[in-house]
């Protein structure tokens, strides 16, 4: 189901819960709010949708990816960033690394790490952001 891009900032503020197994139909309407915003979205975490759980959603060159409780466990290069967010207006500058190293869980919440880098590492590092209660 699309839902409705939360604005509340005062919510968006606040840190997000562990998600579980019984949080897969919030994944869901992320993916799918994602998708009906993606002239103006790269990515989402699930406080946008109104939903206080660390899921993030986002674009990972073309193919839509999401990840159950994300860490950065590494990362480098730090750089300056100008930002936007559906739930805010107007953009931002910003700090993000240029190459991070994630441990998350899939969809069975499996314990996966990968790599990102250039602009994919710093959607994420926005959705992180979002699920630490940081507002660019």
């Amino acid at each position: 189901m699309v839902r409705e891009i939360t604005r509340d900032t005062v919510f968006l503020s606040m840190r997000a819960e562990p998600a579980t197994p019984a949080d897969l139909p919030v994944a869901d309407d992320l993916l799918e709010t994602l998708k009906a915003h993606k002239d103006g979205c790269v990515g989402m975490a699930a406080n946008m949708i109104g939903v206080k759980k660390r899921i993030i959603a986002f674009d990972n060159d073309g193919k839509y990816m999401e990840m159950f409780n994300p860490e950065i466990i590494k990362k480098s290069g730090l750089y300056e960033a100008e930002e936007g967010c559906l739930s805010l207006d107007g953009t931002r500058k910003t700090k993000r690394w240029k190459s991070i190293k994630m441990q998350y869980q899939n969809r069975d919440f499996q314990i996966r790490l990968k790599t990102f880098t250039g602009f994919t590492a710093q959607i994420i590092q926005h959705e992180i952001d979002h699920c630490d209660g940081i507002i660019i």
